[in-house]
């Protein structure tokens, strides 16, 4: 879906922590190694079921504080929401291990919530994991996918369900707790802020070398960039001759002339229903304690 000269795409929309996966080098001058169609009207979100308006409410109040808002996780703790070792895990699992927490680390147990409560966080957790089902919207997952996977080549640099590139925020989780209209502005939108961690750099070093890549991570004295080949190469700044973070932004603003109406809808349902199926099913019989290292 996303193309620019020397990178691909890059960025939909950075909500979420990313895992980034790749070959680790380090350059010449590196000091370490770091780690006829209708208009495109999709549908807003559906409101959550199982009465989730009130899960968020006691969501918010006793586990967004080391879980996130949305699940994903913060220094904390870590994010809950798309781990597929908690998405295989039955509800009455999940229940005991929020009732009881988790002995020897910083998951505490809520029995003073009450079963009431305790199931009102496991919906409402689900809903974060979109396990609720598909939404109805306008458009056709299954050709959005064909999109996502090929004209729109979203996948060079987005991860969805397991395939896809490193480059850009996986996109797994992205979608069940946005509404359709916002997704489909993400894609459309001219004016885009370009967060943190995905900033296009292009460094060149005084022996003459010049990478292009995404700065990671950069401050006064250093900056890591990640290569389109997935490398990450550490740079001091006092060994570069230059450093230059080019204005234009690497997600292109031309989408809806890029791809028709119909086709954003089949990819904006694609990305909002298209990993129900795709998700690990949860399985019914565990007794947990594996899987319960994902809320410590």
């Amino acid at each position: 879906m996303f193309r620019v000269s020397s990178l691909g795409m890059i960025t939909l929309l950075a909500m979420i922590a990313v895992p980034f996966f790749g070959k680790i080098s380090v350059t010449s001058v590196s000091a370490q190694q770091p780690a006829g169609q209708s208009a495109a009207q999709p549908a807003q979100a559906a409101p959550p079921r199982g009465g989730s308006s009130a899960g968020e409410r006691v969501f918010a109040t006793n586990c967004s504080g080391c879980h996130g808002l949305d699940g994903q996780g913060s220094e904390r703790a870590p994010g809950i929401a798309g781990s597929a070792k908690v998405q295989r895990l039955s509800d009455e699992q999940l229940g005991k291990i929020v009732s009881n927490g988790v002995a020897g680390t910083g998951m505490p147990g809520f029995q003073t919530l009450g079963d009431d409560k305790v199931r009102q966080i496991v919906s409402y957790l689900r809903v974060l994991e979109g396990k609720h089902g598909p939404r109805s919207l306008p458009g056709d997952a299954t050709r959005g996918k064909e999109i996502f996977f090929g004209k729109g080549e979203c996948s060079s640099c987005h991860r969805i369900y397991g395939a896809g590139g490193f480059l850009g925020p996986d996109l797994s989780t992205y979608s069940p707790g946005v509404s359709a209209q916002a997704v489909l502005d993400a894609i459309v939108t001219v004016d885009r802020v370009v967060p943190a961690g995905y900033r296009a750099a292009i460094v060149t070093t005084r022996d003459g070398h010049r990478f292009e890549g995404i700065a990671r991570n950069e401050d006064n004295f250093s900056l890591q960039l990640q290569t389109k080949d997935g490398s990450f190469h550490f740079f001091e700044k006092s060994a570069l001759e230059k450093v230059e973070h080019p204005n234009q932004p690497l997600m292109p603003t031309n989408y809806r002339q890029r791809l028709s109406p119909d086709e954003l809808n089949d990819l904006v349902n694609y990305l909002v229903n298209g990993g129900i199926s795709e998700k690990p099913a949860r399985v019914s019989q565990n007794d947990g304690g594996e899987d319960e290292e994902d809320f410590q």
